[in-house]
């Protein structure tokens, strides 16, 4: 078969097949119902053996689209005498038959699991998606329903950090060009998805002190990962509980908003010493050893490993 393209005049006079329809029109949109898991159920138990789907429902499967219309739309269940209960499934189903879809009951097994959904790809068959699951008790005279709807989703869009769509829908991904970050909206904000900063030094120039291993940190989706280099003390002796700075600065993308970070750490001698790691308030972004013996000169500082704190 050569190769061929379609809608086109070269193509049977820009005539399409509902076959052909199908192959364009299935990643238009995905499968599933418009909408959130926040609407009201689209499946409620009727009256007696029965479901109601509301009115006004519509969804998609590959690339059709359906309706419930404008009143609710009431599916009979079948009869339960096997002595077990029974799991259905309703579902939407294109049947290629015809080329239509339908709201349908999937009776399952007594004993047994919901029935396995049909999703056929070809030219022929049928393919569904779910709405509900259906329990029907062994010699019932009603129903209870589980929500099982599957949800049309939206697309990851390509932004910068300061292009955002301005209006999103719940759920909405957006990849920034710029930062590399992902995020997706709750419906009130912007959350990270995915986010990597890479190795990030944070040393700095402090007198008195030098640094015999770096410092650095690592932001990963809204975490920053920090382990604090070893220290030497290069200047003069430093007096039991003397505060002193230490040769680290975070940047400020990277700090706490608001709460300090106290570490432990063994000074030369096998002593513990404290260092605090300040937030955005005081001393924003240093480093400093506030709980310690005397350090003479030529002694090292090396603290705990592991550090870590969420900065949204």
């Amino acid at each position: 078969m050569a190769q061929d393209s379609w809608p086109s005049p070269a193509h049977n006079a820009r005539g399409v097949t509902d076959t052909e329809y199908e192959k364009i029109a299935a990643r238009f949109s995905d499968d599933g119902v418009y909408g959130s898991p926040s609407d009201a159920a689209v499946v409620a138990a009727g009256a007696g053996l029965a479901v109601n789907i509301r009115a006004d429902v519509y969804a998609s499967v590959r690339g059709h689209a359906w309706t419930s219309g404008t009143s609710t739309v009431s599916l009979p269940v079948g009869s339960n005498t096997a002595g077990q209960t029974r799991t259905d499934r309703v579902v939407l189903r294109l049947d290629r038959s015809t080329w239509t879809v339908r709201a349908a009951v999937k009776p399952g097994t007594p004993g047994g699991s919901a029935p396995t959904l049909a999703q056929q790809t070809g030219d022929t068959g049928t393919y569904e998606i779910p709405l509900a699951r259906v329990t029907v008790l062994n010699g019932a005279s009603a129903v209870s329903v589980a929500r099982e709807e599957l949800y049309v989703g939206s697309r990851v869009r390509s932004c910068t950090s300061s292009s955002r769509n301005p209006s999103p829908a719940r759920g909405e991904m957006c990849f920034e060009t710029d930062t590399g970050i992902v995020r997706v909206w709750t419906g009130t904000a912007w959350k990270i998805v995915y986010e990597d900063s890479g190795t990030i030094v944070v040393d700095a120039a402090v007198s008195g002190w030098s640094a015999t291993s770096g410092s650095v940190l690592q932001k990963h989706n809204g975490v920053v990962y920090m382990r604090l280099g070893n220290f030497n003390r290069t200047g003069a002796n430093l007096a039991a509980g003397t505060e002193s700075r230490l040769p680290v600065l975070i940047p400020a993308a990277y700090r706490h908003p608001n709460r300090d970070h106290s570490v432990m750490a063994y000074t030369t001698g096998v002593e513990i010493s404290r260092l605090v790691i300040y937030s955005n308030g005081d001393r924003a972004g240093q480093v400093w050893l506030l709980n310690h013996p005397q350090i003479n000169k030529g002694q090292n500082v090396i603290p705990q490993s592991g550090l870590s704190w969420v900065v949204g």
